[in-house]
């Protein structure tokens, strides 16, 4: 991982067709995609966004759209812009609503002008839209399950800024809701869950160009192995299409 300043990090530097950005999820940290970083890094270069708050002197954010609009400019700021975005949960919520916001905003320049990049697809890690009270996660004391994962994943965290950083992401994953549509190509990994269904049947409502893959794993165990190979076998192939394609 390089050196980069603020919230957005260098974590492959090979040219290709493919650069991809990965986006944190709840707690904020990126250990747990430094191998999906590797395998991405094949097909161009690869960013990393953390969240605010794990470092002295930061403060977390609590809201989903603020988070939107900060990454935004990280995004826009790119040299080139991304051809994918890539996030386990909340991060995956993230990766939706700013290419949502990438194709709406390329639609309306296309009404004007041709050519352009693309907006980003998508691949969404286990992520909801949205977070009913009855969720499971909600019931599986999900705050010492964030603490756990990340500190699981990442090393020399201050536990008081990682545990103010995860609570103030699990209020954000709560309180938000997806609304926007969009037809970008997008993949979902679903774990196993009684909320499974529900879960694609919300995102069909969302995407026009959505492929479902199930995981065999709990949400907090996409990352062990060997649930992540199994997580990069679904997620190769769609990465190979969208290489194709460009």
């Amino acid at each position: 991982m390089s050196e980069d300043s603020g919230l957005l990090m260098t974590l492959g530097r090979r040219s290709g067709p493919l650069d991809t950005v990965l986006i944190h999820p709840a707690g904020g940290g990126l250990g747990q995609y430094l191998r999906l970083a590797r395998r991405l890094a094949r097909h161009g270069r690869v960013y990393g966004i953390r969240a605010a708050g794990l470092l002295p002197g930061e403060r977390p954010e609590r809201s989903v759209p603020r988070m939107t609009a900060a990454y935004r400019e990280l995004l826009d700021a790119l040299p080139r812009p991304p051809a994918l975005l890539v996030g386990w949960s909340l991060g995956g919520v993230l990766a939706w609503e700013l290419a949502a916001e990438a194709a709406a905003g390329a639609g309306a320049e296309a009404q004007g002008t041709a050519g352009g990049a693309p907006p980003p697809a998508v691949v969404m890690i286990d992520s909801h839209p949205e977070l009913e009270p009855d969720n499971a996660l909600l019931r599986s004391h999900p705050l010492d399950s964030i603490e756990h994962s990340v500190n699981g994943l990442s090393s020399g965290l201050d536990p008081a800024l990682l545990r103010s950083t995860a609570s103030a992401h699990l209020t954000a994953a709560r309180t938000h809701r997806v609304r926007q549509r969009s037809d970008t190509p997008t993949l979902l990994l679903a774990c196993a869950s009684p909320d499974r269904e529900a879960q694609i049947a919300r995102w069909r409502s969302l995407a026009t160009h959505l492929t479902v893959r199930d995981l065999d794993c709990g949400h907090f165990d996409v990352f062990t192995p060997p649930h992540q190979d199994e997580l990069l076998s679904h997620i190769q192939p769609f990465i190979d299409g969208l290489t194709a394609a460009r």
